[in-house]
């Protein structure tokens, strides 16, 4: 499973989702460890307000698309991300604080 999740320098969970600057790409194995761990800079946080909103999500989307995400991990999202992540199929566990890779793993556990 690969699930995706908003960082900070320090590693823990970042406060947004779609305004995040670094996101943590996560591959876990069906025994619930996380087997590689990947972070980008995204710099969603400058991005946002350049364009309109529908740019902003078709960015998010190809990213996903792009390293093949079955879960986003986030604390929360607006209710535009998440229309446009249900009608892409991919799951979402909100709720995420602390420890970035332990969230991880608590979403892979509700998403097994």
């Amino acid at each position: 499973m690969i699930l995706c999740i908003p960082v900070t320098n320090d590693g823990s969970t970042a406060p947004g989702w779609g305004r995040t600057h670094r996101m943590a790409v996560a591959s876990t194995s069906t025994s619930g460890q996380i087997i590689d761990w990947q972070e980008l800079d995204v710099g969603w946080d400058s991005l946002h307000d350049e364009g309109t909103e529908g740019a902003h999500h078709a960015r998010v989307a190809r990213f996903l698309i792009d390293h093949h995400v079955d879960v986003v991990v986030a604390e929360h999202m607006g209710p535009g991300m998440t229309r446009m992540l249900t009608t892409m199929g991919i799951r979402i566990s909100l709720g995420a604080f602390g420890d970035a890779r332990a969230a991880v793993l608590t979403a892979h556990q509700r998403s097994a």
